[in-house]
């Protein structure tokens, strides 16, 4: 059984929870793309967790957790989640693989997203700061380290130094401080010593794993509306988000995925620039934006808040062969009087659609709406779907009707017991 959960909006959706519930069954969790610019919590009692690179599944005692070679990974980032899980009794030896194929964020990297995002001024993107973008690019461009490289430390040494002698040169003209790669060398020496028991080729695990049918879940770092090739572009993340992205960032077969689960939040929020067709404004968003904790995991920034927008979200679904739904943070719609859903867009009096539209066309296009009556009932407790309100059952299921998709998993409240199976 192979199991893909993904985004199908522009991020925040619940995904971390859905995993984590999910992989209480699994053998094998897996990131596949992806860097810490992703946040996902899971709540277990009165703890939170955030995970930025280690997968969401990995709390379950079963579950053997791999970043595979789609992802970047940023060390310090990832050394902190391992060191803040083993403070709790989490110890992730023979629990955790890493690929030696995965890119890592450098130092520089971090440096040159901040001085790219501010020479746009008025026209920044909004990035995490985190360093993605600049990672991607050199791994295109051959000019990236690998954590392969970082057995060989003599090489990775001379590698580094030539790479932060070139964006020094660069950070520089922008006016922004060089690295100091004798500093940077230490701590990258220090955190070698760490991460380099987890290093280990995956790909021959997963392949033998799926062969002996073993349950494998693959967790979606981003939202599809964020995709690196259908989003409006350049408002995106650097990786690709969808089925196929699991074959170049794992090695797995898209054909052996047996589910794929789209997850969608019950209303809408993103976190950075770019245009949001069914954005509000007021008291109702104020009010869904605190009660959702709608503040990003990564960046503490508040969350842009929107209505449910199902012309996006059906071309997402379709994009990424969604068959099963699952919705989530339905609960923080309760006592909002009027809840609405986009249902389609017109621009200059015609219709178009999310796939048609770039960057411009959505920040002009008009989006046309269906309303619901809301509901005042607290639903955080309720398991079973007939007990939801009249409300709110005919809402999910109006989700489930445009989308042809069945829903199996209805999201209540934060916790890990807290939702409706179907």
């Amino acid at each position: 059984m192979i199991q893909f959960v993904f985004g199908s909006q522009w991020g925040d959706e619940g995904k971390g929870k859905l995993v984590d519930y999910l992989a209480a069954d699994a053998d094998y969790v897996v990131r596949f793309h992806g860097g810490n610019n992703a946040g996902h919590t899971v709540i277990v009692g009165e703890k939170r967790y955030p995970f930025h690179l280690l997968p969401s599944g990995i709390l379950n005692p079963k579950a053997i957790g791999v970043i595979a070679n789609g992802v970047i990974v940023d060390l310090e980032v990832l050394l902190e989640e391992i060191n803040n899980l083993a403070k709790d009794g989490y110890l992730l030896k023979n629990k955790l693989l890493i690929s030696p194929r995965c890119h890592l964020i450098m130092p520089y990297h971090k440096a040159l997203d901040e001085a790219y995002e501010n020479a746009r001024g008025k026209n920044k993107l909004g990035t995490t700061r985190r360093g993605i973008g600049p990672t991607f690019a050199d791994k295109v461009s051959y000019n990236g380290l690998r954590m392969y490289e970082l057995l060989d430390w003599k090489g990775f040494v001379e590698k580094f130094t030539f790479q932060a002698k070139i964006k020094n040169k660069i950070l520089k003209l922008f006016g922004v401080k060089p690295i100091s790669v004798k500093k940077e060398l230490v701590k990258l020496a220090e955190h070698r010593k760490t991460i380099l028991p987890y290093v280990r080729e995956v790909y021959p695990v997963l392949q033998k794993a799926q062969n002996d049918n073993k349950k494998i879940l693959l967790e979606g770092a981003h939202g599809v509306m964020l995709d690196i090739d259908w989003s409006p572009y350049p408002y995106s993340t650097g990786s690709n988000i969808i089925r196929g992205a699991i074959n170049t960032g794992a090695g797995l077969p898209v054909s052996r995925i047996n589910r794929s689960w789209a997850v969608v939040k019950a209303y809408l929020s993103r976190v950075g620039g770019g245009p949001l067709p069914s954005e509000f404004f007021g008291k109702t968003a104020d009010q869904i934006r605190e009660r959702g904790k709608e503040f990003g995991t990564t960046t503490g920034r508040p969350r842009r808040i929107g209505w449910l927008d199902l012309e996006a979200v059906k071309f997402t679904t379709s994009l990424a062969e969604a068959n099963r739904l699952a919705i989530t943070k339905i609960d923080i719609l309760t006592s909002v009087k009027e809840i609405k859903v986009c249902i389609s867009y017109k621009l200059n009096g015609k219709k178009i659609s999310y796939v048609e539209s770039g960057y411009r066309e959505l920040a002009k296009l008009t989006p046309i709406y269906k309303s619901f009556p809301g509901w005042t009932e607290p639903i955080d407790k309720i398991k079973k779907f007939s007990r939801l309100p009249k409300n709110c059952r005919y809402y999910l299921k109006f989700i489930e009707d445009f989308l042809q998709i069945p829903i199996f998993y209805i999201g209540t409240g934060p916790e890990r017991s807290q939702f409706i199976k179907i």
